[in-house]
């Protein structure tokens, strides 16, 4: 098999499906961690061990006879598992427009690929059964790295779909019922990771919800009906009833450096957005009963391992301080006319479906994760479902108002939230990202968010009576992430201690 295109065409198909695999199943999709991907993951497993075989056999051999008809065999088996995966990808999600350029594309690429590769194969099967050795040089090796690479993915989409398979999502009602009678709602940042299942569960549990957006498309596609869509606050009628405003939208902080004008930004969306709510409440004939205000955490400051309830002194200089307060200044607007205001202070939301437990997941998974710094920075976090039963616990309770801490009792520093990640997903997290490079590579944006942190404790809705679902966060990933027991991993007895190892 001395063509030169054939070759070419060879290496083009690697490319393409190595940047398919990394760039959208990997990244954008993230498809190893929907459960509704389950049939799409075992057919791309599936798949790759006979592209593996595949790649294998074409760059290191010339099967002969019978060998060569089942060699036939298996690349017009692989042809049907792809169709089979083009009608499960249409049934389960949307694809985006790149990926599916990029299907089309390896599609042409494999059709060529067949029409050079398959006379070639006819006419080793018209010769006597065997197998002969062949060597192209660099184009074995790039076949060997092919397979083992196609190897790799496939154990690891198989084992996905095991894993969604053990991850069960709480009934969205269920994280409202605390609110109790029907309502109607008006939520904003309806459409992100946090504001998503707070309409989920509102919807599901019977309440009227308005969801304000830039994105109404993207609404309509992605959350459950029935419910209202809106760009502008103008679209709401002054007889409009409206019970309680949930409010989450604003820039997000995390996702780029902290320049001048990123910072503007963060603090101008979050208090103009703000303000027109009061001035939509201040018009309203009949008042909302409240608001609850997404704060956050970093309006304590950098601290240490000190602990920090409502009532704690701020350190003022940090940006993280003046964005959340300057948006809980907007809220409390409202509060002169009449409705009740609650700012909730929220930790690291954790979820595997985004925020920053889905970023943290592929290198953990692939072996690269590690602790940030010293790995002695607090850790204050809830998991995505607790915050938005603590929502629907803040609007049932009349006597919360002002701040109120929304993160789970027990939080930890940034070294035992590694442990507990690379334990879920029984993986090393050995790489300690230094933090030299963080604060010279990304200033204070590193230093506040990932270098330093806040030690928070949810008193008040402590006090009033709210039991967390998770409250401890080894239990929390462990649930989240469908952990197995770990079949290599045994416990031994050891100068009195029990410790745990592979064996």
């Amino acid at each position: 098999m001395t063509s030169t295109l054939l070759w070419t065409l060879i290496l083009i198909q690697m490319a393409f499906g190595a940047f398919d695999t990394l760039f959208h199943h990997e990244g954008t999709e993230r498809l190893a961690w929907r459960p509704s991907q389950r049939g799409e993951l075992r057919l791309h497993g599936i798949r790759n061990f006979f592209y593996s075989l595949i790649f294998l056999t074409i760059g290191w051999a010339e099967p002969k006879g019978v060998l060569a008809m089942l060699l036939i065999g298996v690349l017009v088996v692989e042809i049907f598992i792809t169709l089979w995966d083009f009608v499960e990808e249409d049934l389960t999600r949307k694809l985006p427009a790149s990926e599916r350029v990029l299907h089309t594309l390896l599609a042409l690429n494999y059709g060529a690929i067949l029409v050079l590769l398959i006379p070639v194969i006819v006419v080793w099967a018209a010769e006597p059964t065997a197998v002969t050795s062949a060597y192209y040089g660099v184009f074995s090796w790039l076949c060997t790295g092919a397979s083992v690479g196609t190897s790799l993915f496939g154990a690891r989409d198989l084992a996905a779909a095991r894993r969604l398979k053990r991850i069960s999502l709480l009934p969205a009602a269920r994280l409202a019922e605390d609110i109790g009678a029907r309502k109607r709602f008006l939520v904003t940042g309806g459409t992100g990771f946090v504001g998503a299942r707070v309409v989920e569960a509102l919807v599901g549990a019977g309440h009227d919800v308005t969801v304000l957006t830039r994105r109404p498309k993207v609404a309509l596609e992605t959350l459950p009906a029935p419910l209202r869509v809106i760009t502008d606050l103008n679209h709401i009628s002054d007889d409009d009833r409206i019970d309680a405003i949930i409010h989450l939208a604003g820039e997000p902080i995390s996702n780029g450096l902290w320049t001048k004008n990123k910072k503007k930004r963060v603090i101008d969306s979050r208090v103009t957005i703000t303000k027109k709510l009061t001035a939509l409440a201040v018009r309203l004939k009949q008042k909302p009963e409240c608001m609850i205000a997404a704060s956050a955490v970093g309006w304590y400051g950098i601290r240490g391992a000190e602990i920090l309830n409502e009532n704690a002194a701020p350190e003022t200089k940090s940006f993280s301080h003046q964005s959340c307060s300057a948006v809980e200044h907007a809220a409390r607007e409202m509060s002169p006319i009449g409705v009740r205001v609650v700012n909730l202070r929220i930790g690291l939301v954790l979820g595997f479906e985004g925020g920053l437990l889905s970023r943290l997941l592929t290198p953990f998974e692939f072996g690269l994760g590690g602790p940030f710094g010293d790995g002695k920075q607090m850790m204050s976090w809830i998991t995505r479902d607790d915050l938005v039963r603590l929502i629907a616990f803040t609007i049932a309770k009349t006597s919360l108002n002002g701040p109120v801490n929304a993160t789970a009792p027990n939080a930890v520093t940034n070294g035992a939230f590694t442990k507990a990640m690379a334990q879920a997903l029984h993986r090393p997290a050995i790489f300690r990202v230094p933090a030299a490079p963080l604060r010279i590579a990304l200033g204070e944006f590193a230093r506040e968010l990932f270098l330093s942190g806040q030690n928070v404790k949810p008193e008040k809705v402590l006090a009033e009576g709210f039991v967390f679902e998770q409250p401890k966060l080894e239990g929390a990933l462990q649930t989240m992430l469908g952990a197995a027991t770990n079949p290599w991993q045994s416990r031994f007895k050891l100068y009195g201690r029990t410790v745990h190892g592979a064996v």
